[in-house]
């Protein structure tokens, strides 16, 4: 009988979106089928210290239990240890010898791939992917282009121009420019993008920092609200849409679920409606023609292709009342994964379980790996 496929579970991070990680890793943990993968959790805390837990033989039974706070340093028969000091042997190259299961099985095998489950900053933006790039090992999701350009919303609404995807009107800046220029960027947005207008900061996901401008008053606070998240702001023409999304999943020939639609309980689907009152309500499928489901699809791998995608993410899309006309909102390449997250829940409405979805991530991730070892990163280098 083979082994089991020895998985890296990694979760909570530096990032605003620390405790939804924490949610998804919980989720994701008791999906899990134990007969068939050999788990191993890391636990990065808000400041960044890396906590490793034991190999688990069954899933956790609160979040809890994930975040061993007050737990003694691991022994060898706990499993594996990971701590901060090992971070240089990591991206040194030699995941075998760190990252190896100590007191685990006899074989003493490595882990086969990395599954990060961190959503936001140093988690979703590449920073995390880009370390295991350099450590040689396999990971679960997008690489570390896609991953950075699904964070930056600036840099991700210029490559879907360049792929001739349709979106609403938008103005974007930096910290820097704005004060700077305030009148002159205050002037811009009034004059090509009017009122009302939505104000995001362009690298943090699930809604947070958003807010909806009337008027220059209100534009002017949630600028500067925007940029306690980020240096750099995104402004966007307010359109009356129904918002739509579809789960993409694959490598080079990815696929796209039923699309679903977000009937929010509040203005707009900010962070609070997407993650606290759980009033929201999901439609799966969404209620729309046939004909706009396909093209909102098709749109959608094409998102997924445009950002040089792999594994998963989950394309957002505004469906304009007046005239049905569609817009590429964004992709999130770590979408949550929630009991109450939209991207599994398109795919089961789609015919795909949760455990066949963690199952087809992971041997994505391994395909990818296996990929990459045929390319020759030496470049033809002089001797």
């Amino acid at each position: 009988m083979g082994h089991k496929v020895r998985v890296g579970l990694v979760y909570g991070g530096r990032s605003g979106e620390h405790e939804v990680s924490l949610q998804t890793a919980l989720a994701v943990l008791k999906a899990f089928d134990y007969d068939k993968y050999e788990l191993i959790p890391f636990y990065i805390t808000k400041t960044g210290q890396w906590r490793s837990g034991p190999l688990l033989q069954a899933p956790p039974a609160a979040v809890a239990e994930l975040q061993f706070e007050g737990r003694p340093e691991p022994s060898d028969s706990d499993g594996v240890q990971l701590q901060a000091q090992a971070l240089l042997p990591v991206i040194q190259g030699m995941s075998e010898s760190v990252l190896a299961a100590k007191g685990a099985p006899a074989d003493d095998r490595p882990i086969d791939v990395m599954f990060p489950l961190l959503h936001g900053t140093f988690g979703e933006d590449g920073t995390i992917q880009g370390l295991f790039e350099m450590a040689g090992l396999p990971y679960v999701g997008a690489g570390v282009l896609a991953s950075a350009v699904g964070m930056d919303k600036a840099a991700m609404k210029t490559m879907f121009a360049q792929a001739g995807l349709p979106q609403v009107g938008y103005r974007y800046f930096t910290r820097f420019q704005w004060n700077r220029g305030r009148e002159f960027e205050l002037a811009g947005i009034e004059e090509s993008l009017g009122y009302p207008c939505f104000v995001k900061p362009a690298n943090l996901g699930s809604s947070v920092g958003v807010s909806k401008a009337r008027n220059r008053e209100e534009l002017v606070a949630a600028i500067e609200e925007a940029l306690r998240y980020d240096r750099k702001v995104i402004v966007e023409e307010f359109v009356d849409a129904r918002e739509i999304e579809v789960s993409v999943l694959g490598n080079d020939e990815p696929r796209a679920s039923v699309p679903g639609e977000i009937v929010s309980s509040n203005e707009f689907y900010d962070y609070k409606a997407k993650y606290i009152d759980g009033k929201s309500v999901m439609v799966i499928p969404a209620e729309i023609p046939p004909e706009t489901a396909q093209a909102i699809r098709e749109m959608a791998v094409r998102a997924f292709l445009a950002i040089d995608g792999s594994g998963l993410c989950r394309a957002d899309f505004f469906l304009r009342r007046s005239d049905g006309a569609v817009f590429i909102n964004e992709v999130n390449t770590m979408p949550g994964f929630t009991p109450f997250s939209m991207y599994p829940l398109m795919w089961k409405e789609t015919g795909v379980s949760y455990r066949e979805l963690l199952d087809t991530l992971i041997r994505l991730g391994i395909e990818r790996y296996e990929e990459k070892q045929a390319i020759d990163y030496g470049g033809g280098a002089a001797e």
